[in-house]
């Protein structure tokens, strides 16, 4: 399977790329056939985005975990489908064959039934990064119950919101989990949020840390004792094509989180067709991704995408910097890693501490590496390639969202162009336009606009979880006919996409319009800068101008003279019509878990209206905003 769907040439590139959009029904007909279906499909496609309403592979019949299981069993059953990697480089890593993780998917997925879970009940599931997070998240899908994974970092009220919108039945979590030196109380956050939530029936707990927490009787139960004495096979829940897989909850400008709903038969296809493409495995590859579950980077790219192409994908419970910055690269010569996908996010982090830590590795087995997660600028991609790839890996940059379900425009493992901070071009059955701000369709080259997408792909969202109507609204209504994907991007004369951030994070000075991407690029280049996020306010002249929050390898001795620099970083990126207003140097930025920069928050700050900046609680330091409303300048 692994080979089969790949392009092997840019001339082939071109050519599936030009049939996927003149009949994509043929297109993702032929793709789809590659798969494992119960029952075929009446029709590829049927869709508007008006309602909007979307339907691929009408009829058909499935189950995801056959794809990722079962048809490997035969001859790849000996294979390992998941090496996992402790937090602590000192415990022992953990080996998963493919015939072992199905017997586990099994076990749990009969446990589950046992316990009264059955098709369409949607389940919660909060845990660390261990072998039994994605055991759960297939053993939801073998018996049709939605999975709704919730990053084991949020807040009590945050997973409280997300277990009542979805109205899970029951709740999957652990004792506890590691993080670097820290060692977090998952059921204790667990118990406050069920104070809260009436519709948890059932709760199974994860012994991770043997630190016995609370159990409540006839509502708690541990893993290890529902698991014990289940047969290890059990009968797939045969699946609609449109039946959903399940929900992931992203935040939106507005404060509640939207829940993103993923359907069965389009996710798969979706999901095993990008990353068969994007990270070109080979038979006997190692795929690295170091994302965690919770986001949908770890839902496509660890689990699914890998699994369903019978890949081996490495899961990681610990962070880049313990026990020190070298963890990465030592897990990569560990287990000869030759995929490996990361944030630009984690990139600059370890570029802070100096390159003695990924130089004292080989790094030898490495073929492609990818960034994820947000635009990468230009100073990372560069130490990324050439300290960790050694200038012979291509780097995939690659664009795509919660709501698109799997990646759209990236380079295509080593056999397209690349090009520093563009993501590169449309993946086959993307069909991305560029938006003027009246709507209509840029069709010149060098330009930027709002990036919409013109036609429907498979693994696209389908709706938000009970509200189709904030779905209509806040992805289809804003031009009519298209997808909006709420980034401006830039298109150069080949074709190939740079993404320059949302659209509310362009900044208009005096008529000029820059990304923040762009800006944050220019001040990173200084080479005392460690990341910087930049944000528009408002200025009785010029409409906007820029506010610069910086941080620093070394807090500055002398800041006037620091300010001075980084004027002139950006004045030689980009010119002097781009020079931030102001530049207040931070110890850190407001981020959430999965390494975004809250950028409403920096904009109320650098506005001045501070008395309501909403829910802090997610963020991965809230302190960090004290001392950004302290320091304004």
């Amino acid at each position: 399977m692994t080979n089969k769907l790949q392009i092997k040439s840019f001339e082939e590139y071109k050519e599936k790329y030009a049939l996927s959009i003149e009949n994509p029904e043929k297109f993702w007909g032929d793709v789809a056939e590659e798969f494992q279906w119960i029952k075929k499909w009446d029709k590829v496609l049927e869709w508007n985005f008006q309602e909007p309403k979307v339907e691929w592979f009408k009829g058909a019949k499935l189950n995801i975990t056959e794809n990722a299981l079962d048809r490997h069993l035969e001859t790849r059953g000996n294979k390992l489908a998941i090496i996992w990697e402790p937090n602590d480089p000192k415990q022992r890593f953990v080996r998963y064959t493919y015939r072992e993780l199905y017997e586990h998917v099994c076990q749990f997925a009969n446990a589950l039934k046992e316990k009264g879970i059955k098709k369409g009940d949607r389940v919660c599931i909060y845990m660390p990064m261990i072998p039994e997070l994605a055991v759960a998240v297939l053993a939801c899908a073998r018996i049709g119950a939605i999975h709704s994974v919730v990053f084991a970092g949020f807040s009590s009220s945050a997973l409280a919101d997300r277990i009542n919108d979805a109205e899970a039945k029951a709740v999957i979590t652990s004792d506890g989990l590691n993080r670097g030196a820290k060692q977090i109380p998952v059921k204790r956050v667990v118990d406050e949020a069920l104070e809260s939530c009436a519709s948890v029936e059932t709760v199974i707990v994860y012994d991770c840390l043997g630190w016995g927490p609370n159990m409540e009787e006839g509502r708690d139960y541990w893993w290890h004792e529902v698991v014990a004495g289940q047969p290890k096979s059990c009968a797939p829940e045969p699946m609609d094509a449109e039946d959903v897989l399940f929900i992931l909850y992203t935040s939106g400008s507005t404060g509640k989180p939207k829940g993103v709903v993923h359907t069965c038969g389009g996710y798969m296809v979706g999901a095993a067709y990008t990353f068969q493409n994007v990270y070109q495995c080979d038979e006997s590859d190692v795929y690295w991704c170091t994302a965690d579950v919770g986001w949908i980077t770890g839902h496509t790219y660890i689990v699914y995408g890998p699994l369903i192409s019978g890949t081996t994908s490495v899961m990681f419970e610990g962070i880049p910097t313990y026990p020190d910055p070298g963890r990465f690269w030592q897990i990569i010569d560990k287990h000869s890693v030759n995929q490996f996908l990361t944030a630009p996010t984690a990139i600059r982090s370890l570029m802070a501490h100096g390159e003695d830590h990924v130089l004292s590795y080989s790094l030898d087995s490495l073929k492609i590496l990818g960034s994820v997660g947000e635009p990468i600028n230009d100073e990372a991609w560069k130490w990324y390639h050439l300290h960790v790839g050694k200038e012979r890996c291509p780097i995939v940059d690659n664009w795509w969202q919660t709501e698109t379900g799997a990646i759209m425009i990236s380079g295509i493992g080593n056999i397209s162009p690349m090009k520093p901070t563009f993501a590169g071009y449309p993946l086959p059955g993307v069909n991305p336009v560029l938006l003027d701000q009246e709507g209509k369709e840029i069709q010149e080259a060098d330009v930027e606009g709002y990036l919409c997408i013109k036609s429907p792909w498979p693994s696209m969202l389908r709706t938000t979880y009970g509200d189709h109507e904030r779905c209509r609204v806040t992805y289809f209504s804003t031009y009519d006919g298209y997808y909006f994907t709420g980034d401006g991007a830039k298109r150069d004369q080949n074709g190939m996409y740079r993404i320059i951030g949302r659209v509310d994070d362009v900044i208009n000075v005096s008529g000029h319009r820059f990304g923040t991407a762009e800006i944050e690029n220019a001040i990173n280049t200084n080479d005392n800068v460690v990341e910087s996020a930049v944000v528009g306010f408002p200025h009785p002249v010029k409409g906007q101008s820029i506010y610069a929050f910086v941080v620093c390898e070394k807090a500055p001795e002398d800041e006037v003279h620091a300010r001075g620099e980084i004027v002139e970083s950006v004045v030689a990126e980009i010119g002097k019509i781009a020079i931030p207003e102001k530049i207040q140097f931070v110890s850190g930025l407001p981020k959430t878990r999965s390494g975004k920069i809250m950028r409403r928050i920096l904009r109320k700050i650098a506005e001045g209206e501070v008395s309501n900046l909403g829910d802090t609680s997610t963020l991965l330091d809230p302190n960090v905003v004290d001392e950004l409303i302290e320091g304004k300048l």
